[in-house]
């Protein structure tokens, strides 16, 4: 019985590697604006004012893990500049 193997043009090569690749930097993407709009919605719902030097550093960040570290101090902190100070 033969297999079927789908083929489209640049399957296999550095076309589709580059799409692959562009694929999964569209999803990392993706996830570091949602959770910067999570922090950002966060400290909003708490009451915390954040500067305009603050949302600039929270929206531009692409680093999950440091993202992740913010949203977690979002809980405690009680100044969104506290989120930047190592723990």
């Amino acid at each position: 019985m033969a297999t079927y193997t789908p083929r489209f043009p640049g399957s296999g090569t550095i076309i589709e590697e580059a799409l692959i690749e562009g694929e999964a930097k569209g999803e990392v993407k993706g996830e570091a604006k949602a959770r910067a709009e999570d922090i950002l919605r966060i400290l909003t719902l708490r009451g915390i004012d954040v500067s305009e030097t603050a949302r600039e550093r929270i929206t531009s960040c692409s680093d999950l893990e440091v993202l992740g570290t913010w949203l977690d101090r979002t809980l405690t902190v009680s100044t969104a500049k506290e989120l930047f100070q190592d723990a």
